[in-house]
């Protein structure tokens, strides 16, 4: 069906008016605003075909329905639509094991290379200044959850 085979002026100007009596009513029941949006988009059929651009949405519309029905019934459709998924599942495949490969190498990078660690320094800033070795700290087991707590208190003088 063509664009011509229908009589527009009549269908635009019906759905027009049934649109103004609906737009009334909402004024009626549902105050000002609502009638004024209903009382608008009653007027859009009439002003799409006085414009011409009822004609361009109708062959939008043609266009799709064409393309849809074409993609349903054409197997070689079909083909590229399954190609075209799986081209992106091979993306995403590809762009996780990028990832990895890029995760393992930053976290190899520092235990193979020796130079990135920290050179140690044999005297702290406070022995260099007085001459006297800063007591040495006894490290607790990792089990032992309350031994911060316990130096803290220790050094506060509380047992």
């Amino acid at each position: 069906m063509t664009f011509n085979d229908i009589a527009w002026l009549p269908l635009c100007a019906g759905l027009t008016a049934v649109g103004i009596g609906l737009s009334f009513l909402a004024f009626r029941r549902r105050g000002v605003t609502a009638g004024l949006r209903a009382t608008a988009w009653s007027l859009l059929p009439l002003a799409a075909y006085l414009t011409g651009a009822l004609q361009t949405l109708w062959n939008i519309g043609a266009a799709a329905v064409g393309f849809v029905t074409g993609l349903v019934l054409s197997p070689a459709v079909w083909a590229g639509v399954v190609l075209a998924g799986l081209s992106a599942l091979l993306f995403v495949v590809s762009g996780t094991l990028r990832g990895r490969t890029l995760s393992r190498a930053r976290t190899a990078r520092p235990e193979a290379g020796g130079a990135t660690a920290a050179p140690e320094r044999s005297a702290t800033p406070k022995t260099a200044q007085t001459g006297k070795a800063a007591p040495r700290q006894v490290e607790q087991p990792a089990g032992d959850d309350f031994s911060d707590i316990e130096d803290i208190l220790k050094r506060r003088g509380i047992s």
